[in-house]
């Protein structure tokens, strides 16, 4: 602008930039929360946008779980030595963390990757069916973690028999060794990442 005023070209066109700068930082996302209406506004996969609807959902229901989970720990801890309840509480936070982290994995991933201009809608769509295969891998980790017997309310309680069409497979699932119980969603974990890598890989290639 001039000394009397008058608006010239340079300040239109800086004016121009600082409009797009707001308009741009208006589209992305600032962390885990505003990711997720992020990415559901830049893909056009409806898999997609099924898949993070019910993975807030999800990791909100596993938040609310484990933060009860600790706050009983805690006060079935308190008379105990002083690092108990550090113990306790890191190994419920390390759990958590192992647990929800692949249920909003894909969110983040393809939230990122369109932030950075690379996501198309069959990424989109592969990494929301990943997510729908880790919500079913955990059901069947719980199925395998399931003791014979378990005490609820202070009444002793048992596994339900195998029965239906799935009754062989239960079968086998309860079969096996409880620890193998992490198996099914660490393997869906492993896919998930490898997928992303070679996502990541071919992007730079293109750009290349």
């Amino acid at each position: 602008m001039t000394d009397d005023g008058v608006a010239t070209a340079e300040d239109a066109r800086t004016g121009e930039d600082a409009s797009d700068d707001d308009t741009t930082a208006g589209r992305t996302y600032g962390g885990l929360v505003t990711a997720f209406p992020y990415a559901l506004r830049e893909s056009d996969s409806r898999l997609f946008k099924l898949y993070a609807t019910a993975a807030g959902l999800l990791a909100a229901l596993l938040a609310f779980y484990f933060a009860a989970a600790v706050t009983v720990a805690v006060s079935n801890t308190l008379g105990a030595a002083g690092g108990t309840f550090t113990f306790v509480r890191s190994f419920y936070v390390f759990v958590a963390f192992g647990i929800v982290a692949p249920v909003v994995g894909p969110v983040l991933f393809v939230a990122r990757e369109h932030r950075r201009g690379r996501g198309d809608a069959r990424y989109d769509r592969r990494m929301a069916a990943l997510g729908f295969v880790y919500m079913l891998a955990l059901y069947v980790g719980a199925v395998i973690s399931m003791p014979p017997e378990f005490t609820l309310d202070g009444e002793t309680v048992t596994r339900p028999a195998p029965s239906g069409l799935l009754a062989p497979v239960v079968s086998v699932l309860y079969a096996m060794p409880p620890l193998s119980s992490v198996l099914p969603p660490a393997a869906v974990g492993v896919v998930m990442y490898v997928l992303d890598r070679r996502h990541k890989t071919a992007g730079a290639t293109a750009d290349a």
